[in-house]
C-alpha cells in the first residue's frame, strides 16, 4: 500500500511540474522583434503632414497610435515627442520603419522590444508570409479572411468598423434627379455582395452607423427592389447613363462596381465603370469610411470630413450630447436624399504568426494594440 502510495504522489508530482512548465511558458516575456507587413507605402510620418491617400492616411493613424498616446479633438494623433509606447529607430521612407520599445513609456514598457514594419507588401504576399512564419502581423482584405483561413493563418476580426457607400457628385446631371438616385439604390443587391464578393465577412448596410454604435441600424431597410427602382426610372423622362468611379489600386472597389452594374441593368438603368483619375468624368464614387470614433456623433463628424458638405450630412446642429433618436434623425435625413448610399459594413481582418499572443482586436477609434502583445518563445 505505501509502495502503491509512493508511487501515486510520485505521478501526480510529475504532471504538476508539466503543467507548471507549461504555465510558465505561457506567460507574457519581454524581447523579441515583432514584423509587420503593410500594402501602404508611407512617405511622411510627420502628424501635421495631411495625407490624401486613404489607405496611406490609414496606415500612418495606425504608426501614430504607436508612436503618441495624446490626440487632437478632431481624432487624429497629437506629435507630442516620447508619449508613445514606442519611438522611431531607423526610417527608410516609402519603405520600412523600425520601431524601438519606449522604455520610459508611461503605461508600462511594452512586451517586444521592436517592431520591423515592411511598406508596400501585396496582400498575397503578405498572406504567403503568415502562413511561411516570416511576417507575424498583418491587416488582410476582409474578403480574403476565409482564404488565410484555410491556408492556416490565425485570423482576428473586428467588429464592422469601415462603411463602403456610394457618393453622389454636385453639378453632374445623371444624379440631379432623387428619383434616378433612389432607383439605382434600391437596385443594388448588397446580401450578394456580401455573399459572394465578401465571402460573408461583412454586413449589408442602410445606414451611416452600425448596430452596434447606435442601435438603429436595424430601421434602415437593405433589401434590393428591382420592381420599385424600374418603376422609378421609367418615371425620368430621356434618362441618362451614368458613370460610376472607382479607386484603380482597390480590387473589392473594382468587384462591388462590376456588381452594382450587374443589378442596375436589371432595372433598366445604364451604369458604365470606370477607373478614377484627374481626366474622369464620373456621376458617382465608390469610398470607404472608417469609423473614427465609437460615439456615434463623432463617427458620423469624421464621414463628414472623408465626404465634405455635398454629402448633406449636417453635423454642426448636432449637440455634443446627442441622443439616439437624434442622431437617427440625422441618419434618417441624408439617407433619405440618395446623395450618400451605404452599400456594405466590413470589419477590420488581422493575419497573426503563429508566435503572436495576447492579440485582442482593437474597437473603432483605436490603433493596433501591439503594445500589448507578446512573443511564444521559439522551441529549440
Amino acid at each position: 500500500m505505501k509502495l502503491r502510495s509512493y508511487l501515486l504522489l510520485a505521478a501526480i508530482s510529475v504532471l504538476l511540474l508539466g503543467a507548471g512548465r507549461a504555465e510558465t511558458s505561457r506567460r507574457p516575456r519581454y524581447g523579441g522583434t515583432l514584423r509587420v507587413e503593410i500594402g501602404a507605402v508611407i512617405h511622411s510620418l510627420d502628424p501635421v503632414e495631411s495625407t490624401p491617400d486613404p489607405e496611406e492616411s490609414a496606415a500612418k493613424d495606425e504608426i501614430g497610435s504607436l508612436l503618441y498616446d495624446q490626440r487632437n479633438p478632431d481624432g487624429s494623433f497629437a506629435g507630442v515627442a516620447g508619449s508613445g509606447a514606442f519611438h522611431i529607430a531607423q526610417w527608410e521612407s516609402g519603405k520600412r520603419l523600425t520601431l524601438a520599445a519606449n522604455e520610459s513609456y508611461r503605461g508600462g514598457r511594452a512586451f517586444v522590444d521592436a517592431i520591423e514594419i515592411e511598406m508596400g507588401r501585396d496582400a498575397k504576399d503578405r498572406l504567403v508570409d503568415l502562413a511561411l512564419g516570416t511576417a507575424d502581423f498583418a491587416e488582410i482584405p476582409p474578403e480574403e479572411a476565409r482564404h488565410a483561413g484555410e491556408r492556416g493563418v490565425r485570423v482576428s476580426a473586428s467588429k464592422p468598423q469601415e462603411l463602403v457607400v456610394l457618393a453622389f457628385t454636385t453639378g453632374r446631371a445623371a444624379g440631379d434627379d432623387v428619383r434616378a438616385r433612389e432607383a439605382l439604390s434600391r437596385s443594388i443587391d448588397r446580401a450578394a455582395i456580401v455573399n459572394f464578393i465578401l465571402q460573408r465577412e461583412g454586413e449589408p448596410a442602410g445606414g451611416l452607423l452600425p448596430q452596434w454604435s447606435n442601435g438603429t441600424a436595424f430601421l434602415f431597410p437593405t433589401a434590393a427592389d428591382t420592381v420599385g427602382a424600374k418603376e422609378l426610372w421609367s418615371q425620368i423622362a430621356g434618362s441618362p447613363p451614368m458613370a460610376l468611379g472607382y479607386d484603380s489600386g482597390d480590387s473589392l472597389e473594382q468587384a462591388i462596381a462590376e456588381r452594382i452594374a450587374v443589378n442596375v441593368r436589371d432595372a433598366g438603368i445604364t451604369l458604365s465603370t470606370e477607373v478614377i483619375s484627374q481626366a474622369s468624368k464620373y456621376d458617382l464614387r465608390l469610398v470607404r469610411l472608417r469609423i473614427k470614433s465609437s460615439r456615434p456623433r463623432d463617427a458620423l463628424a469624421g464621414f463628414v470630413e472623408s465626404l465634405g458638405p455635398a454629402s448633406g450630412l449636417d453635423i454642426a446642429s448636432l449637440p455634443a450630447n446627442a441622443s439616439a433618436e437624434q442622431i437617427y434623425g440625422r441618419e434618417r435625413d441624408t439617407v433619405s436624399t440618395y446623395r450618400v448610399v451605404p452599400l456594405v459594413w466590413l470589419p477590420r481582418v488581422y493575419g497573426l504568426g503563429s508566435r503572436v499572443r495576447d492579440w485582442k482586436s482593437p474597437d473603432a477609434g483605436e490603433g493596433w494594440p501591439l503594445a500589448d502583445v507578446w512573443l511564444e518563445q521559439e522551441s529549440q
